[in-house]
C-alpha cells in the first residue's frame, strides 16, 4: 500500500498529514508534480515534465490496486476510482460511483460558464474542519485495509 498524492495544488497541510500517516503505519509515500513546482521531501518525488495532465498520466501510470490517491481533481479521480483502493479529497471525503458524476457536471458546468465570459467563485480559505476531515478519513481508511 502507498499513498500517492496529486501534489499540483495539494494544500501543505495534507502533504504533513500523508507523510504522518505513512510514517505511522509505516507506507510508502509518493508525491507526484510537474517542473512548475519543487518539494522537497524524505518521501519519493517524482517530477514531470510540464504539461496539461502530464501529473494526472503518470499517476494513472504508477498507481496499483492497493494505493491510496490523494487529489482535489475530480477527473484524476474517475480515473483513478477503477484502479486505486481508494481515491480521497483534499477536504476529506471519498470519492465514489455516487458523488463523481455530480461532481464533474459540477466542473463542467463552472468551465462552461467560464468560457462564456461569467465569473465564478474560486476556493473558499482552507479551514481546520477540512485538514481535521481529511485526516480522519486517511487514518481511517489505512487501518481499515493494513495487513
Amino acid at each position: 500500500m502507498r499513498i500517492i498524492i496529486d501534489g499540483d495544488g495539494c494544500p501543505q497541510g495534507v502533504k504533513k498529514t500523508c507523510e504522518e500517516a505513512a510514517n505511522h503505519f509505516n507506507i510508502d509515500l509518493v508525491t507526484v508534480v510537474d517542473m512548475a513546482h519543487y518539494i522537497s521531501s524524505s518521501y519519493t518525488v517524482i517530477t514531470v515534465e510540464k504539461g496539461r495532465d502530464a501529473v494526472d498520466y503518470k499517476i494513472i501510470e504508477i498507481l496499483k490496486n492497493e494505493d491510496i490517491v490523494v487529489t482535489q481533481d475530480y477527473g484524476l479521480a474517475s480515473l483513478a476510482m477503477n484502479k486505486a483502493r481508494c481515491v480521497i479529497h483534499t477536504n476529506g471525503f471519498i470519492f465514489t460511483e455516487r458523488n463523481i458524476e455530480n461532481l464533474l457536471q459540477t466542473r463542467y458546468i463552472g468551465q462552461k460558464m467560464r468560457k462564456a465570459g461569467k465569473r465564478t467563485k474560486g476556493p473558499k480559505k482552507r479551514t481546520n474542519n477540512q485538514d481535521e476531515n481529511f485526516k480522519n478519513t486517511l487514518f481511517n481508511v489505512i487501518q481499515k485495509h493494513i495487513k
